[in-house]
């Protein structure tokens, strides 16, 4: 397939019916969250094999969650290995198999050993996203594929339960959330939610030599919508949730794809991707 039909096949994948599933599935994430995240979760295959096969390749997942993810990329063909700090978050849509504990910030896997690393929804979590991103960079093969999306401060959800007040201040907005529900918020603001821009993430990948951009977009907009990307400020609001879709610079190693984790389906096979005992092995 030419470059010019993979666009053509993206486009049509990107249908204003997509985003409106999308939308009234978000609605209901606390009540429903197999329907959610499930929906989700086939969506970011669909979205991913639009720019490589994932036959055969190895995924790591950085911030796996609690495993919907791992079904549907294995049932892609993907030999998939999930990575999050807390891998009890796995056993809500399955079991714990083949996934790794780990910070996105310091990850436990050799140098060049992924076929495709995968983030959704998390950069906004962690305290360092460029330290992230250098991480993600590292543990993908050249030629290999890094597949980020995360909420901007300034969307609409930037401020997730806390939304919309966190336009008025991610502590106000906190302590507004406390005063109303008796509890603090899962997303704490600069505890476990931290306020990353478009334009941070963008000037990024301009300063790191070891990524080129393949694409920039709006991750749940019908493809009309993605001029907004285009337009400094207004996208921090009209994007809603940013993917950055890149390739690790390089040349092409043969066997791309030859995945090394075994089945993807047990722990043994998370060990082969080529773990370390702290941060990555150079």
């Amino acid at each position: 397939m030419t470059a010019e039909q993979e666009r053509a096949a993206r486009r049509r994948f990107a249908t204003l019916g997509r985003s409106v599933a999308l939308f009234r599935a978000f609605l209901v994430e606390q009540t429903d969250p197999d329907h959610f995240y499930g929906l989700l979760a086939d969506d970011s295959v669909r979205q991913v094999s639009g720019y490589t096969s994932l036959t055969g390749r190895t995924v790591l997942d950085v911030g796996g969650g609690p495993g919907y993810f791992a079904q549907a990329f294995r049932a892609a063909g993907a030999h998939y290995v999930g990575l999050d700090p807390d891998v009890g978050d796995f056993s809500a849509a399955g079991s714990a198999a083949g996934m790794l504990r780990g910070s996105g910030t310091a990850l436990p896997v050799r140098t060049g050993s992924v076929d495709v690393c995968f983030s959704s929804n998390v950069l906004e979590h962690v305290s360092e996203p460029h330290r992230m991103l250098d991480e993600m960079a590292r543990v993908t093969r050249p030629g290999g594929i890094l597949f980020v999306s995360f909420t901007p401060w300034l969307s609409p959800w930037g401020g997730h339960e806390t939304a919309p007040w966190h336009y008025l201040g991610g502590d106000r907005a906190r302590r507004r959330y406390e005063r109303r529900m008796g509890r603090p918020p899962k997303n704490r603001f600069r505890e476990t939610l931290f306020p990353v821009s478009i334009s941070d993430a963008l000037s990024w990948t301009r300063g790191n030599g070891e990524v080129e951009v393949l694409d920039a977009l709006p991750r749940y907009h019908p493809w009309w919508g993605r001029w907004i990307v285009r337009v400094p400020g207004a996208r921090e609001i009209g994007s809603w949730n940013f993917l950055l879709v890149l390739r690790r610079a390089g040349e092409r190693p043969d066997g791309l794809g030859q995945a090394s984790v075994g089945t993807g389906d047990s722990p043994a096979a998370a060990g082969k991707v080529g773990l370390t005992g702290g941060r990555g092995a150079m």
